[in-house]
């Protein structure tokens, strides 16, 4: 957006809008609203951080008079255009009056004809004036229609208008329902969750939360699960590991009264080397005597204990280990299966967890030579393994992942030597080359290794089955396609054919590319709006979007920088 001059610099906490931007903003809000969402005198904003970036200002459109969404859709597309939306939303906000709604709640006495008391409520709310959210909802008479959701309640409270009350009101009950309130947990921290958390904290910039949430995810101190950030055992490991060997250093006010001191160092407020001094060997807090004393006197196995609760008096543990989580009770131990958070381990789960490691140690068959096969699982799901562990570490037993479509608790001998026999040799293709069906991190593949090339050529397969029962005939059949790819193979076919564009005179087509499906007359490109159905698409439409594709002109291409040879020293 930046680089197509759509938006201000963008590397900036400002809040702070320019003289030419307020004039822009509040021009668009008189023309657009009406001159009574309009501040009788320009909005000033100011940021928590005393040390912004003030050299700009706060991002926003570009110009003295600001490019609508609708105006630079057709430019940019998918994300860009919804990241361009928001700003513009937020910048013309900015210089609106606030909303302002009247909220009523009456609570009624009720005798029961049964006998007994009820109490009844009925909530209303009034929106006495919209103001800045006008710039959010407009064209939506209800949130739902701006991809907000509400329950039943919520809805019934929205515009209901109470006639006038008073207290000792009698009233004719008309209808009545039962509303059911239960306690829901608080949702998990998404991304954009943690940073409202932070600046609500003030803890960290703008330009430092990526690098936090990247610290978190990298660390493996969180999984993402969908939108939501979900904390790992060792998550838990290194909060308790922290509160013992030093409180302070992961107390909220300690890191927000740090930012605050950098900030006082930045502006020549606080010299940095007494500081730094009283940081490390002083008392706030002696990072020095930490680490030398404190740190040596911790016991790891005992910051690495999460407890669960207890089973016939004996104490149920998640452990973090070096080979990754698992339960402990007593003597027995089981793997937690990768994906598991914390608070999904109950006691029931545990125990489940360490019956299913009991019964791991019981073969479920043997191999024609006599050796046992088991069923385990382990840190990344259930597996087989043919024989037993050995003492030595460095000699492992063969093992294999069980297929998703099978069942752990049903899986025969045969099966799990099935398993344990991939990769599985096909035979040689017509070129010398071998072929192997294969189980790979991403997924059942075919592989050929040819003598003399570099690289071995691969094929995926649709299914896991498929490396037990396909043939060598069906993969080279697979290898006979030409794989798809930038540079090499031929092109896909088109999806349909649309009809004759009315202004190139060629047929359109629709494909699909590797961002999505798009159509094409050969000449120009564009892609099919966001959620939008390939079978609901007409010959007009398809035209329409090639007219806008032209009409926007061709796509910018980056401009690679060349870094500066290095001098040689003399």
């Amino acid at each position: 957006l930046y680089e197509n001059g759509l938006i201000t610099y963008m590397r900036t906490d400002s809040v702070k809008l320019s003289t030419q931007a307020v004039a822009a903003a509040r021009a668009l809000v008189a023309e657009r609203y009406g001159a009574e969402y309009l501040p009788k005198t320009a909005r000033v904003w100011e940021g928590k951080s005393r040390n912004a970036q003030e050299a700009h200002e706060a991002i926003r459109p570009a110009g003295e008079v600001f490019r609508t969404p609708e105006e630079i859709e057709g430019e940019v597309g998918g994300a860009d255009a919804r990241l361009y939306d928001l700003i513009w939303k937020r910048t013309v906000a900015s210089q609106m009056l606030d909303a302002r709604h009247k909220s009523m709640t009456a609570t009624f006495d009720c005798a029961l004809a049964g006998g007994g008391q009820a109490e009844l409520v009925a909530r209303g709310r009034v929106v006495l004036f919209d103001g800045f959210l006008r710039a959010y909802v407009e064209g939506a008479d209800e949130p739902e229609a701006n991809g907000e959701s509400a329950s039943r309640e919520q809805r019934d409270e929205k515009d209901v208008v109470l006639p006038p009350l008073r207290a000792g009101l009698e009233a004719l009950v008309a209808e009545a329902r039962p509303s059911a309130h239960q306690t829901k947990p608080p949702a998990r921290y998404t991304e954009a969750g943690i940073v409202q958390k932070l600046e609500e904290l003030g803890i960290g910039r703008p330009s430092t939360y990526a690098s936090i949430i990247g610290t978190i995810v990298d660390r493996e101190y969180a999984v993402k699960r969908g939108s939501a950030l979900v904390p790992t055992p060792l998550a838990f490991a290194v909060v308790q590991l922290m509160l013992e060997l030093e409180p302070t250093l992961v107390d909220y006010s300690f890191t927000a009264e740090m930012e605050a001191k950098l900030d006082a160092i930045a502006l020549g407020e606080l010299e940095r080397t007494a500081f730094l001094d009283n940081f490390y060997r002083g008392t706030q807090p002696g990072l020095h005597a930490i680490v030398t004393g404190r740190a040596t006197q911790i016991d790891p196995k005992r910051v690495g204990t999460i407890p669960i609760g207890e089973s016939d008096g004996q104490q149920i543990s998640l452990r973090v280990g070096r080979f990754g989580p698992y339960i402990e009770r007593g003597e027995a131990r089981a793997s937690v299966p990768e994906g598991l958070a914390p608070d999904e381990i109950t006691v029931e789960k545990a125990l489940e967890l360490l019956a299913a490691a009991s019964q791991a140690e019981e073969p479920i068959g043997h191999a024609a030579d006599g050796t046992p096969v088991f069923m385990r699982t382990g840190r990344f799901g259930p597996y087989v393994q043919l024989g037993v562990d050995s003492e030595d570490k460095k000699v492992k037993p063969k093992r294999a992942s069980i297929f998703k479509s099978m069942d752990p608790r049903r899986l025969t001998v045969e099966q799990a030597l099935l398993l344990l026999s991939l990769p599985r040799t096909l035979g040689a293709a017509d070129d010398g080359g071998t072929v192997v069906a294969r189980p790979g991190r991403f997924g059942p593949y075919l592989e050929k290794t040819t003598a003399g090339s570099e690289k071995p050529e691969t094929r995926s397969l649709k299914s896991e089955e498929q490396l037990l029962t396909i043939t060598l005939a069906e993969a080279l059949a697979l290898f006979a396609i030409p794989k798809r790819g930038r540079g090499r193979g031929a092109a896909a076919a088109p999806l349909r054919e649309m009809g004759v564009d009315p202004v190139s005179a060629a047929p359109i087509v629709l494909k699909d590319g590797n961002y999505g499906p798009y159509v094409t007359d050969g000449t120009t490109n564009a892609s099919l709006p966001k959620g939008a159905k390939i079978e609901d698409l007409t010959l007009v439409e398809a035209a329409r979007l090639l007219a806008n594709r032209r009409e926007a002109g061709p796509v910018k291409k980056r401009k690679s920088v060349r870094k500066p040879a290095a001098r040689k020293k003399k």
